[in-house]
């Protein structure tokens, strides 16, 4: 996608309308809120379809702290995992549609798992309405310390030697983690006992105890662990390096040219939300992404910090549909 293949580049080309739009965000708000009417009046809830820990989860704190600012009402964030975040997105798609229930989404839950399990009792394209993509994330192959690869040629080399023996944690079947493991494991040629757990933070946290040798999952959720020495960063996935990891080269230039893995996060409401409230909080999230404070909270808990409108965020899931579609096809990654 254009916008994930890129990310800083996308940012730093786009500061400048994102620093007019803050100067003119008070102005657009206050505008907006004439049309809102007394909203909001009572804290708001944004569900996270992840579970505490996760890159998502980190992510949403950081965008809910500022909206709460923005608002004047609290943003209390509701964590709710499960079903590759099927369950999160069901409760928010069933919600009133009244402004207090916010979503905050990402590739694996908006456009892998509805892909991966088919019958849904809800339409995440119909029942669910595009706010904002606020965030890029990069995937990043990490492996227990224990293994004696020190980079990732030497441990695809160390795959191949022992095909099926390594245990490839990710954070659910149909998480962007599991996908972006197995698009890893077809690209080198290898093979893996995937052992799923319930989020991002457990996947990561079995990598910590050895329990799974390795995983290929998203920045935000292992920072602290790479930095703390409890994993090794092997490379990232994404089209550069990352400026949170500059030493770690990519996976394109170390080992698999051509790879790229990466994904995003985004607001989205029930739809039916009465439209001058999305529109509110698009100049929120848009006032909030270009202040360097909120910048810093995101690159610092590991994604590229971006804006968009509903309607490029909305083109941007659509597009990424297709894309996922061929890629789960072929991965054969389907749930009766």
């Amino acid at each position: 996608m254009s916008i994930a293949s890129s990310p800083r580049t996308a940012f730093v080309r786009g500061a400048a309308a994102l620093l007019a739009a803050c100067s003119l965000g008070l102005g657009v708000a206050s505008a907006l809120a004439q049309g809102t009417g007394n909203w909001p009046q009572r804290p708001l809830r944004m569900l996270v379809p992840q579970g505490a820990g996760s890159s998502n989860d980190t992510l949403s704190r950081a965008l809910a702290l500022r909206l709460a600012d923005l608002l004047g009402q609290q943003v209390v964030v509701d964590n709710r995992p499960g079903a590759g975040g099927i369950i999160g997105m069901e409760l928010a798609a069933r919600a009133a549609p009244d402004g207090y229930t916010l979503l905050s989404t990402a590739t694996a839950t908006q456009v892998i798992a509805p892909l991966v399990q088919k019958k849904l009792s809800f339409d995440p394209n119909r029942d669910l309405a595009p706010v904002a993509l606020f965030g890029v994330t990069q995937n990043v192959l990490i492996v227990h310390p224990s293994l004696s690869a020190k980079s990732a040629k030497e441990f695809v080399a160390l795959l191949k030697a022992s095909p099926g023996r390594l245990n490839m944690a990710s954070a659910g079947v149909g998480a962007q983690s599991h996908l972006a493991g197995v698009q890893f494991l077809l690209a080198s040629g290898t093979d893996a006992n995937h052992v799923p757990y319930k989020g991002g933070g457990a996947s990561v946290a079995a990598v910590v105890s050895n329990e799974a040798q390795f995983t290929v999952t998203p920045l935000a959720a292992t920072l602290t662990f790479i930095r703390s020495g409890q994993v090794r960063a092997l490379a990232t996935a994404g089209a550069k390096r990352t400026a949170q990891l500059p030493d770690v080269p990519t996976l394109d230039e170390s080992a698999l040219p051509g790879f790229q893995s990466t994904g995003w996060i985004g607001l989205m409401v029930p739809a039916r939300t009465p439209a001058p409230i999305v529109a509110r909080l698009n100049a929120l999230v848009v006032q909030a992404m270009s202040e360097p404070q909120t910048q810093e909270m995101m690159v610092r808990a590991g994604a590229d910090p971006v804006a968009s409108s509903p309607e490029v965020f909305g083109k941007l899931i659509r597009d990424e549909w297709e894309r996922f579609r061929r890629a789960v096809e072929a991965a054969k990654l389907t749930i009766d």
